[in-house]
């Protein structure tokens, strides 16, 4: 494990970095961006970074960018991330009044965090017992939101995937990289760093049904009731909640992003948004599969149709064991044993379950949000922690990993236990999710066909 007198002089020199760290988390609390629209907080970090010395790669069409920092001794490379987006909570008191924007999920902490992490280990002595390199990622679009959206931008060809962390990936800027880390910002009664098993995964479901217009008051007869469609159908999934296994942590929550255009005519055009979720991608499929028959059965029953619009969201996140027992042990050995908290599964989803299915991935929450995550009452009321020390303990965890010639890190990597052996074998399983149908048919003989699966 680490000298203690060595994570001492790291700690030190992370925690001299606090006032470039609460900076960034003040600014970019102040100017929140919805996922692929962060052009703002990258401009601010990139900048930031520029002037730290680094050469960054930036993505271009959208934000977000990676710099390496070699140690100059062979070895693996760890990947070190940050969320760069925030969410929408309209009613949040500190929300931007025009977007409803408000980082209410604490990703500005863990920006701030990874700035104070690359300025940190460009101080004198913070590499010395290092081999390999480090990634510095700043990723965009993990809050798996505004899924329109971001279905126009894969249109246009900007992307092919929903979450930033995913479509990184895909373009290569992970490439090369043996081990990946992210702190996510969490809560709790006093300061303390935890850790769950894992995560739900999902596909995320856009559904428009589609049915006839007609006066709502003179001749609600010639019309096809898009709205009652649409109510039907999320009865109808609710009638299958009970055929989910309680293992499967199956969850299904649509919102309705258009209900009609006019009080006095029969809506012919409704669009839902919403995900399936699940332990496992085999639950994700088969449960799905049981939701899209509901969709598309209660549109035929009211004479409408409905378009179904799956994409992959996110894999199932699975931290690595070793690095979940080394996190562990970090955290007592250098934060107090008080300091570490142990969680059940979460029915959660992030962006770092595609990581986790071709890398060692851990992904941590350090406290220091009081409220309710995605919540009006949501705010960072103790940076040292959500910042400060989130930033210590992952460059103690590059110390751990990458020290005595990567010795650990190249244990992880030999002794990982992944679901894909590479990434070719991931982007086949999850383009499997990609779905667009037109779920009735109605035959020439008058009956009709419900085609809803691939």
């Amino acid at each position: 494990m680490l000298n203690q007198e060595r994570a001492k002089q790291l700690k030190e020199i992370v925690a001299g970095q606090r006032e470039l760290m609460f900076a960034a988390e003040r600014h970019i609390w102040k100017h929140p961006e919805t996922g692929y629209r962060e052009w703002k907080t990258h401009e601010y970090l990139a900048g930031e970074f520029k002037k730290l010395g680094y050469e960054l790669v930036e993505a271009g069409n959208v934000p977000g960018f990676y710099a390496d920092l070699d140690t100059g001794r062979p070895g693996p490379k760890l990947l070190i991330m940050g969320e760069l987006d925030s969410l929408i909570v309209a009613t949040h008191p500190e929300c931007d009044p025009e977007t409803g924007y408000v980082h209410a999920c604490g990703h500005h902490c863990q920006v701030s965090a990874l700035l104070g992490i690359a300025a940190a280990l460009k101080q004198p002595g913070a590499l010395d017992n290092m081999s390999g390199s480090i990634r510095l990622m700043a990723v965009p679009a993990e809050e798996l939101i505004e899924i329109g959206f971001r279905e126009e931008l894969r249109k246009a060809g900007t992307i092919k995937y929903f979450g930033g962390k995913v479509e990184f990936m895909h373009r290569g800027y992970m490439d090369g990289c043996d081990i990946a880390l992210l702190v996510h910002t969490g809560g709790g009664d006093k300061p303390n760093i935890a850790l769950t098993p894992g995560s739900n995964g999902c596909v995320t479901k856009n559904i428009n049904f589609v049915g006839v217009s007609s006066h709502a008051g003179g001749a609600p007869h010639l019309g096809v009731n898009a709205l009652y469609a649409a109510s039907q159908a999320m009865n109808a999934v609710n009638a299958l909640r009970e055929t989910f296994q309680e293992k499967d942590t199956i969850r299904f929550h649509p919102i309705v992003t258009l209900g009609g255009g006019a009080v006095n005519a029969i809506p012919n055009d409704v669009r839902m948004e919403s995900y399936v979720r699940g332990a496992t991608l085999e639950a994700i499929k088969e449960a799905n599969v049981k939701v899209n028959r509901a969709l598309a059965a209660s549109a035929a029953a009211i004479g409408a149709n409905v378009t179904l619009k799956d994409r992959p969201g996110y894999t199932p996140l699975e931290n690595e064991t070793q690095l979940y027992d080394l996190t562990c042990q970090i955290v007592k050995e250098c934060f107090g044993e008080d300091f570490l908290v142990k969680r059940p599964r979460s029915t959660g989803c992030t962006d770092m379950g595609d990581v986790s299915a071709v890398m060692p991935t851990v992904q941590p929450y350090a406290s220091g949000s009081c409220g309710t995550g995605h919540g009006s009452d949501y705010y960072i009321t103790d940076p040292e922690t959500a910042v400060v020390v989130s930033a210590q303990y992952q460059v103690l965890m590059a110390e751990a990993l990458l020290s005595d010639g990567a010795a650990k890190a190249k244990d992880v990597i030999a002794n990982a236990k992944l679901r894909f052996a590479s990434k070719e074998e991931f982007f086949k399983a999850i383009d499997d999710l990609f779905l667009d149908k037109e779920a009735v048919i109605n035959n020439e003989n008058g009956t009709i066909t419900l085609d809803y699966q691939n």
